[in-house]
């Protein structure tokens, strides 16, 4: 199975229709289906918007290999890992900083009027 034949199956799977599915990652619905039929090469930046947006294991669709969905706390960390360190550094720290506050919200006591 192709990459292309992929990212259909994980569209299927999403139960999406092509409309849907390309505007969730921002393309047109004939760019989509150009993949699909092989008649478009899915680069890395379309593998990646899929990944980021559907949570689709970006191993699995360019090899087929592990599961089509990533699940495990130990992939999410490594996608967030490799995420990380694609950003410049100015970016890296904000991000930290977003960290940082969805921690003290995740933590916050309701009856602590907080």
């Amino acid at each position: 199975m192709t990459v292309n034949e992929r990212v259909r199956q994980i569209r299927k799977a999403l139960n999406m229709y092509q409309t849907d599915f390309s505007k969730a990652i921002r393309v047109s619905n004939s760019y989509t289906a150009d993949i699909e039929n092989g008649h478009r090469i899915a680069n890395d930046r379309i593998i990646r918007l899929i990944c980021l947006t559907f949570g689709a294991s970006e191993s699995w669709l360019k090899t087929g290999e592990g599961e089509m969905f990533e699940t495990s706390a130990a992939e999410k960390r490594d996608r967030i890992l490799r995420l990380f360190n694609e950003l410049n550094p100015d970016f890296q720290d904000f991000a930290l900083t977003v960290v940082d506050r969805l921690l003290l919200l995740q933590n916050r006591n309701p009856q602590n009027g907080e």
